[in-house]
């Protein structure tokens, strides 16, 4: 870092300033040419002028200042001679108070020489909650000119990577309403119209909440006989309100408010009267927000509140924002993407490696998301994996990305057993992946994977270390992960991991066993032996795609590459020469960030986009719906989707070839029928050329910051479907937890034929956890344990004469199926006398069958009758483990 100059010693070049202060005088007089005195003309005619500069002269805070002189305020006072400059460190803001929900259709940056090269342009409606309008990791100073679309009352520039060794200096920042089209007028489409909506009473059933916004005025919505009450739409978006119309029934509201909010929990109030009179109320207010609430704090009558319809009306009429293009080139992954080449300083890379295993090494329900991202070539890095987090390389085989170093999850956060100075518990290391590297240890080292559900090791090449050890190397504990078209050179030990699947993979060899160790076309797997040890092995994989992933070519174009089909497969696919399949250019992808509306998702989808999430928690108001054959959906860094309103996340036509892979789908507080649904209810096209598959596909309920519930995580109704690698969590820990607050009935439900899984880990659900109606299923690996917290025995049964439900339920309308290297574990610590019948539940029919069977009493801590039907004998305190080579 440069030695700090002496207050105002700083300056830029002399031909630069005079470029600068040229382009912001050039500005200015644009501003006062066009610009109208400032005021908002009312409803019928209202319009707010073109290019409007509302900043100027408006209260501006930042996160810090470099001296007295360089004051927040300075960045706004149109005087392009004076300028706000910030602390030499990151990250640091600029806002301003603009003092009024606004439309903002344009923002101009002029840099001092000490500019921003990463950044996000923000709005708020309280300083607290942000959207984003705009964000860049590229940013070159000067004067820059950006047109963006949003409504707010605070715009801020958030920096996050400086340009040069100094702060973040602004001579102006100016922010813009208006169009340069013409005037905003207020829209006369109704934004509320078939939105969902929510109240806090009715009358009756009757009189429903979404009455009120279903335009048909014969129809309404009413509440209880009493004060307060409130009804509230949630608009999809975020939206800048210029009016709303009431249409009242005879019992109104003589003293209300209309609200709006980005979250539906903080309030920004836009109109109050203690004197309404009822009849057509039409109100002209200024504010923006996703949620609109009306909310009643005394009656005009001695009824209800009562409304025929609620219209919201808003600037531009609340279209979709249109889906912007993506530069192959330079796209914009987002502040949450770090993309180091071979130029990328040693000290810099280690650094911010350092910082993101530093900021999530304990992160376990946290909200920060990251990937880092290597180009090909070579590196010294030691990357130390936490939460929420990815390493993957940006070549198109493993080994066009040399690390010299270490990729590695260690057990060293969570207490083991009741000493607090044993960290040696790697059964809560979730959520993280590594993938398409290269990775050569120090001369001697080993490399360490200790982790649990949801941690992919996939298209890696692990060269240098003698082994590599899947939990702590000690007396720890560790709880289940994956090797995916991987090649390790020497052995792997496996240590007091539970289980584990290994999947088209190579190793020098492989060492060790405890409950469940799978291998499906992998060479160097052990030879098949079961139960002690527990190795199930076959041969070859019968079809499998692997997962899509984003490559960087030589002509400097960021592209994603998806795998061919194979068809009975052993080893890796790129080991023995290029590996086949298809390239897609990114510039036919949206690169979804988040704030971006679901509407506009779907925009992209009907347009033939496919769609790259970026890191990130994405809430969304409706569903993602997916239509089109050979759709790819791709998350980067663990993206986070959470439906909010009770419907499902992600919808897949009945189509080909679609690809789901990298997401974590979180279910919202309003209970979802079903958080992704692969084909509608009576699919019934053959897919067997071209298969729909989800690659690392994760599904959580509860245990984060909000309530999580949904009856159905994962349904299949389409055939062929491929699953590869899909963990289904009912949280048995963390916040919003327990038996009537994280509801889940099913974790899986399969109904189209022929759908193969390939590692697949459900756990915790309240009825049956995998329940397969389809024939010609199949299954590869799976992991279970069931709820945690069942109260007492009468809560739990799926019939009369059975204790609990089954953990893997084939109806019994099936006839053909079959399933190798099946483990199920109790552990009933709510309630140790609780009993489950069976773990595995079949139709008795010669096409049904199951190899390599476990059922296991964690600590002898509750009780499974049976492993499979009625067969297999009781796993209990007694007898811990139960095993079972076949069935029938």
């Amino acid at each position: 870092m440069l030695n700090s100059p002496l207050s105002g010693a700083r300056s830029p070049a002399p031909l630069q300033r005079w470029l600068t202060l040229v382009s912001a005088a050039l500005l200015l007089v644009t501003v006062f040419l066009v610009a109208p005195p400032e005021g908002r003309a009312q409803a019928s005619g209202r319009a707010q002028t073109a290019v409007s500069l509302l900043s100027q002269g408006k209260p501006a805070t930042s996160s810090s200042t470099e001296n007295a002189g360089t004051a927040a305020a300075a960045a706004v006072d149109g005087n392009t001679g004076t300028r706000w400059a910030s602390a030499f460190s990151d990250p640091q803001w600029l806002q301003v108070d603009l003092g009024s929900a606004q439309p903002i259709t344009r923002i101009v940056l002029n840099w001092e020489a000490a500019y921003g090269k990463s950044f996000q342009l923000q709005v708020s409606d309280n300083a607290t909650d942000w959207r984003q309008l705009y964000s860049t990791t590229t940013g070159t100073g000067g004067v820059q000119d950006l047109a963006v679309t949003g409504a707010g009352r605070y715009v801020r520039m958030l920096g996050t990577a400086r340009g040069t060794g100094y702060g973040y200096s602004l001579w102006e920042f100016q922010v813009y309403g208006g169009t340069d089209g013409g005037p905003t007028a207020c829209g006369t489409s109704n934004a509320a119209q078939g939105k969902p909506a929510t109240a806090s009473s009715t009358e009756n059933a009757g009189v429903p909440a979404s009455a009120a916004v279903d335009g048909n005025p014969g129809t309404r919505w009413a509440s209880a006989f009493s004060d307060p009450q409130w009804i509230q739409v949630d608009l999809g978006s975020t939206q800048a309100v210029c009016q709303v119309v009431l249409s009242w029934e005879a019992a109104y509201g003589k003293a209300f408010q209309v609200q709006v909010s980005d979250d539906a929990s903080a309030w920004t109030q836009l109109y109050s009267t203690t004197t309404g009179t009822g009849g057509t109320q039409t109100l002209d207010v200024t504010g923006s927000g996703r949620y609109l609430r009306v909310n009643g704090t005394q009656r005009g009558t001695t009824f209800g509140y009562s409304l025929w319809e609620l219209v919201v009306h808003t600037t531009g009429g609340g279209s979709t924002d249109p889906v912007p293009p993506t530069d192959p080139r330079n796209p914009d992954l987002g502040p949450n993407v770090f993309v180091f080449s071979p130029s990328t300083p040693q000290a810099e890379l280690q650094n911010r490696l350092n910082a993101i295993a530093t900021e999530q090494h304990t992160n376990q329900f946290g909200t920060e998301r990251y990937a880092t991202l290597f180009k090909p070539g070579t590196y010294n890095a030691d990357v130390n994996l936490g939460f929420y987090t990815q390493v993957a390389g940006l070549g198109l085989s493993p080994d066009d990305v040399n690390l010299n170093g270490h990729v590695r999850v260690e057990a060293d956060w969570l207490q083991q057993g009741d000493n607090p100075n044993n960290k040696g518990n790697a059964t809560q290391n979730f959520w993280r992946s590594a993938e398409n590297l290269a990775v050569t240890t120090p001369p001697g080292q080993i490399e360490r994977w200790a982790v649990a559900q949801a941690a992919p090791y996939r298209r890696m090449h692990l060269k240098g270390a003698p082994e590599i050890q899947l939990w702590n190397g000690g007396d720890g504990w560790a709880s289940g992960g994956l090797f995916a078209d991987t090649k390790i050179d020497n052995t792997v030990v496996s240590g007091s991991q539970q289980q584990w699947m290994s999947r088209n993979s190579e190793f020098g060899g492989w060492a060790g066993s405890v409950w469940n160790m799978v291998f499906v076309g992998t060479t160097g797997a052990p030879p098949q032996h079961f139960p002690d040890p527990a190795h199930t092995v076959v041969g070859q994989t019968p079809q499998i795609r692997e997962k899509p992933f984003l490559y960087f070519d030589a002509a400097g174009n960021y592209n994603v590459f998806v795998p061919a089909l194979r068809q009975n497969s052993v080893g890796t696919s790129w080991s023995h020469g290029p590996a086949a399949g298809s390239s897609i250019s990114l510039s036919e992808f949206y690169v979804v960030k988040p704030g971006a509306s679901v509407a506009t998702i779907n925009a992209a989808l009907d347009q033939g986009k496919h769609l790259l999430f970026t890191p990130g928690v994405y809430h969304l108001n409706d569903t993602i719906r997916v239509t089109r054959a050979n759709t790819v959906v791709l998350g980067l860094g663990l993206a986070t989707l959470i439906p909010d309103t009770g419907q499902a996340a992600i919808t897949v036509a009945d189509v080909d070839g679609v690809k789901l892979a990298g997401l974590l789908v979180d279910a919202g507080p309003v209970n979802s029928p079903v958080l992704v649904e692969v084909g509608p209810a009576g699919s019934a096209a053959n897919h067997a050329a071209n298969p729909t598959s989800l690659h690392d596909v994760f599904f959580r309920i509860g245990g984060g910051a909000q309530v999580g519930r949904a009856s159905v995580s994962l349904r299949v109704n389409s055939n062929n479907v491929i699953g590869d690698h899909l963990w289904l969590w009912r949280a048995d820990h963390g916040d919003h937890v327990g038996w009537n607050d994280n509801t889940a009935a099913n974790g899986l439900v399969v109904n189209g034929n022929n759908v193969t899984m390939y590692g697949l880990f459900v756990e915790h659900y309240q009825q049956y956890e995998t329940l397969w109606n389809g024939n010609g299923g199949r299954t590869y690996f799976y992991q279970n344990e069931f709820p945690y917290d069942v109260p007492d025995q009468a809560s739990w049964s799926s019939g009369p004469g059975t204790q609990g439900w089954a953990a893997y339920k084939v109806a019994n309308t099936v006839t053909s199926h079959e399933a190798w290297g099946v483990g199920s574990y109790s552990f009933f610590n709510t309630n140790p006398s609780i009993v489950a019948s069976r773990s595995f539940e079949v139709p008795d029919t010669a096409g049904v069958r199951f190899h390599d069977l476990v059922s296991v009493s964690l600590g002898g801590v509750g009780t499974i009758a049976n492993v499979i039907n009625n067969t297999g004998g009781t796993a209990n305190a007694a007898t811990q483990q139960r095993y079972l080579v076949s069935y029938p």
